[in-house]
């Protein structure tokens, strides 16, 4: 009789758990409004198409917001393309957002190329990078975004290859 009731308390646990989640998979939880107004953005690209930055939504996702006028910004350009090349096969992307003209993004990638989309904010970047929590609007500013949408990180100033090593085993 205790091992059938073993059993059953099992059965019913393992039914509440998958009933869980099924339930989190059809209904996802809803992103802030200040996740939400981003991943409803679109960017120029250099080639002149248009980025819809929800197409990365669903995994972490790195955000760069930087300038080619911007020495700290050029700097740890470098580390987020190492950090892009370590972290993609762990399902981690990232984007590079220019608060900058094309003309100069052009001529910076052709001498130091990058793995990972690169697209134009334009001046209009500043704004959002204070709307994503940088209030000073400085640069470089980084942001990540988790497999839900919302903001679970962010680094004003240089941010090192280590930093973002230490995000993957957050």
């Amino acid at each position: 009789m205790t091992r059938r009731l073993i059993l059953a308390g099992a059965g019913v646990g393992a039914a509440a758990l998958g009933a869980s989640l099924a339930w989190r998979k059809l209904n996802p939880p809803v992103a802030s409004p200040l996740a939400q107004a981003f991943w409803a953005r679109r960017f120029p690209g250099l080639d002149g198409a248009e980025l819809d930055v929800a197409r990365w939504r669903g995994k972490p996702l790195l955000v760069n917001f930087w300038a080619t006028w911007c020495p700290p910004c050029v700097k740890e350009l470098p580390e987020i393309n190492q950090f892009y090349g370590e972290a993609r096969a762990k399902g981690w992307q990232a984007l590079g957002l220019a608060v900058d003209q094309a003309g100069p993004v052009k001529a910076f990638l052709q001498k130091t190329p990058l793995d990972f989309p690169i697209a134009l904010a334009g001046a209009q970047g500043l704004s959002l990078v204070r709307e994503l929590g940088n209030p000073s609007g400085g640069l470089p500013f980084s942001v990540v975004f988790d497999e839900t949408g919302e903001i679970s990180w962010r680094r004003l100033g240089v941010t090192h290859l280590a930093d973002l090593r230490a995000l993957i085993s957050a």
